[in-house]
Parts: C-alpha cells; structure tokens; sequence
C-alpha cells in the first residue's frame, strides 16, 4: 500500500482565521498495482469541531481492502465555536473530489467511479457535496474543468436537517450562533436533493444518542420524491458514532490520527495566547482520553456493534451495482 499526503491549497487560496498554519489535506493509500480502481473519499465526523480519526483511516483501510483507492480529508473545523465555517469545509470537501478526479492517472483511479462516505457532521460534508455541487465553482482552472460531483455518496448517521431534529452544534459551528433562515435552509439537506443528487447510501442506528434517526429517514424520502436510487438501512440498537463497530472500534485502535493536526494547531496558538477570549486548556477536552464506562455498557457496545458492522459489506455491495450498472463519465 502506498500512503501519501496531499495538501489542498496553496497559502494564498486558504485563509480561515482559526486554522493557523494548517491547510486541509488528503491522505491517500493507493493500490501499486492492478490498474486503475474506483476511489472513495472518507470524510470523517466530529459535529464541524473535529475530525474523528476513528472515522478516518481505519475506513480507508476498509474500503481499500474491498479494492478501492481511499482518500481521507481533514477540512476545516471550528473547536472553539468562535469563527462560523460557513463555505470552507464544503470547498474543501470539493476541491478534494477535483483533486482526485484530476490526478486519476497518478492515483490509478477511473474518474467515473469516485464515491464520497461521510460519518455524522463528515456526513453532512458528504451530502453537502452531494445537493450543492454545483454552487462550488473551483478558482484554479485546470481544477475546474473536472466536477466535483460524486459519482455515489454514503452518509453514516449523518447530520442532516436544521429543523426540529438537528444536531444543534453542527449548524452552529458552521453558521454561528444566530444564522440566517437561508443559511439555514440551504444547509437543511433534505431540502436540497435535486434530481442530479447522486445515488446515496445511508445507514444509522433507530437509538442514535446524538443525531436522531429521523435525519437519515428525511434525506431518504427526499431522494424518493425527487428520484434519485437510494438504499436506506436502520440498525435496531446503537450509539452514535460506530464508524466501523468492528474490533479493532470497540479496543480504540484507530490508526494514525493525523486528522487532528487543525486542533494541534490551534492549541499552540491558545497556549501562546494568540486567540482572544481563550485560556491555556480551552482545547483540553479534546484531547482527554475517554472515561472507563464500565463493563455493562461495553456488553452493551459489543452487542450493537454485533448488529451494525455488517454496514461496510452492504456498501461496499451498492457500490459495486452502481459501477456495473455504469455511470456518465464525470469530467
């Protein structure tokens, strides 16, 4: 496997005021041989104010398993809910699908056949992309002349909507803490599939803790009305979160957890004293690790994972129908 790093943007093209010098960046693994394979960019979650690496390269690795050219992005997020995100992530999310579409002769990846999966908040990156690839022109010119429309989207307990069932810190680390009724609309994603949204996959769990189930069942009949294919699947039981519920989740093996470079970042600036309003610490929590729940509710975890890691195989298997189905080449 060839592991490579990708930065997205030049200095002069990236500028949110949070991000120190960090710039959002792919990390690839690649296939050396066996000719060119469909890509999948993973777009972990972390409510838009981090980037779970449990969602990152262990799901790379997954899908590269499976044959694919794996992509994870580290975009921008907002931990100090200080600075709203607005656009940014979203012209990460799709300067990464250019980049990989552009590149498809270096990465050995058939341009026609390049699929986003996106976790909670990373879900709702992906399904941004999915509804409003159109408004994210790039600026450079050679990137542009490819789309960044994905050719499939998986959205893994994603955050959707902004009404009644929103994950309230989603939207507020994206727009702030008062956003405007159209900021919000537009990032109401159920309100947005359009008849060229992409096939989607969704999968969640009916007990989420976090996200409530009803963000996956209101995309889903709005990819129905607007008749777009899509497959939906609700787990019985499960927190939020599971990213693959395989072993290696539940012992919290996680591979290398580059995705947290942003907040690294960020915390020397705090440390310096470099953010107004912000103490040393402000970012502790973060990086604490999590607390011994106890054996009854790691039982309970087991269980569930038990019942949600067949997730990876169905998606892996809708993929494939819609490869052999055949798509319009995207360029």
């Amino acid at each position: 496997m060839e592991k490579k790093q990708h930065v997205l943007w030049k200095k002069h093209e990236y500028a949110y005021p949070m991000a120190g010098n960090f710039v959002p960046f792919l990390v690839s693994y690649l296939h050396e041989e066996g000719g060119d394979r469909p890509g999948v960019l993973v777009i972990p979650g972390g409510g838009y104010c981090f980037v779970a690496p449990s969602e990152a390269e262990p799901v790379a690795k997954r899908f590269y398993k499976a044959g694919y050219q794996a992509f994870v992005l580290t975009y921008t997020v907002n931990p100090l809910m200080n600075a709203p995100l607005g656009l940014q992530p979203l012209k990460d999310a799709s300067r990464a699908m250019r980049l990989i579409r552009m590149n498809g002769e270096a990465f050995r990846t058939i341009p026609s056949q390049v699929a986003v999966c996106g976790f909670s908040a990373g879900g709702h990156l992906a399904a941004s992309l999915a509804v409003h690839w159109q408004d994210i022109p790039d600026l450079d010119e050679a990137l542009n002349a490819w789309t960044n429309r994905p050719d499939g989207a998986i959205l893994s307990y994603p955050v959707i909507t902004a009404g009644p069932f929103a994950h309230r810190g989603s939207f507020q680390a994206l727009l702030g803490e008062k956003p405007a009724l159209e900021d919000l609309e537009y990032m109401s994603l159920e309100k947005q599939v359009g008849k060229e949204t992409p096939p989607c996959f969704l999968w969640q769990t009916a007990t989420d803790n976090a996200v409530p189930v009803e963000n996956s069942y209101l995309f889903a009949q709005a990819c129905r009305e607007q008749g777009v294919p899509y497959a939906h699947h609700v787990f019985t039981q499960g927190q939020h979160g599971l990213a693959l519920a395989d072993d290696a989740w539940l012992e919290g093996r996680h591979g290398e957890c580059f995705t947290t470079r942003q907040l690294e970042m960020l915390d020397e600036m705090v440390e310096a004293g470099r953010v107004p309003g912000f103490s040393a610490g402000a970012l502790a929590p973060y990086f604490a690790p999590p607390e011994d729940a106890g054996e009854a509710y790691r039982a309970q975890l087991e269980k569930d994972c038990r019942i949600a890691r067949v997730w990876p195989d169905l998606a892996i298997a809708w993929l494939g129908s819609l490869w052999e189905a055949g798509t319009e080449p995207n360029r």
